[in-house]
């Protein structure tokens, strides 16, 4: 991995990135909408298009889908909340594992002494889970969760913070997100190499014209 020597400090998004949460992200959903009495039948593709288009998404998409469930609860707070603790029932006994290429890079920037971060809408106690399950994680030093910036992605506040905290004026950033709201975000923080680590067949490949990698272990040269 020559290539990470020609950067300084590394932005990493965590879920769908790094790990592959996702699919715990959409069965606590499902089991949030089961308990409700609603039955959630999407395919992943139609749960990645919900998610990864707007920072609203899954709410209008889902409410959209089942309007007496807006009726019954109209605070998509309370929901949310509900998704959430469902979602940290299934990190606790789930089948957690790094996604292709993760290992070998963390690895890498590792041994090579590189500033590395992650910004995530995950709560603390999420990613601590996660992190006892895939030790491989504690090698990032600075992890910047959900409790520590104001403004969701694509609003550049989670990535600022982190520049803010770990960067020099002489930087080579390079960041990377594997949706096109948090590509947003770390282009309006201003990161000059914002890259996109995501499968060909998504759906937010169909109007993306910027480049991209299948995986992190597709990367050979960024020149």
């Amino acid at each position: 991995m020559k290539w990470i020597q020609q950067f300084d400090l590394f932005l990493f998004d965590f879920d769908g990135l790094l790990v592959n949460t996702e699919e715990l992200h959409y069965a606590a959903y499902q089991e949030m909408c089961r308990r409700r009495g609603y039955s959630l039948q999407w395919t992943l593709s139609q749960f990645f298009e919900a998610a990864h288009f707007k920072a609203t998404g899954l709410k209008e998409a889902i409410y959209r889908q089942f309007p007496a469930l807006l009726e019954q609860e109209s605070q998509w707070e309370v929901l949310y909340a509900e998704k959430k603790q469902y979602y940290q029932e299934l990190l606790e006994k789930g089948d957690l594992s790094l996604l292709e290429g993760v290992e070998e890079l963390l690895r890498a920037l590792e041994q090579a002494g590189k500033r590395r971060c992650v910004v995530t809408n995950s709560a603390k106690i999420q990613v601590d889970l996660i992190k006892e399950k895939l030790p491989i994680l504690k090698t990032i030093p600075i992890w910047i969760t959900r409790e520590n910036y104001h403004q969701p992605k694509p609003h550049p506040d989670g990535y600022l913070t982190a520049i803010q905290q770990l960067g020099k004026p002489e930087d080579k950033v390079i960041g990377f997100e594997d949706s096109t709201r948090g590509l947003q975000s770390l282009r309006d923080a201003g990161v000059p190499v914002a890259l996109l680590i995501c499968p060909p067949d998504h759906p937010q490949m169909k109007n993306f014209e910027g480049r991209y990698f299948p995986s992190f272990s597709s990367i050979i040269d960024l020149h």
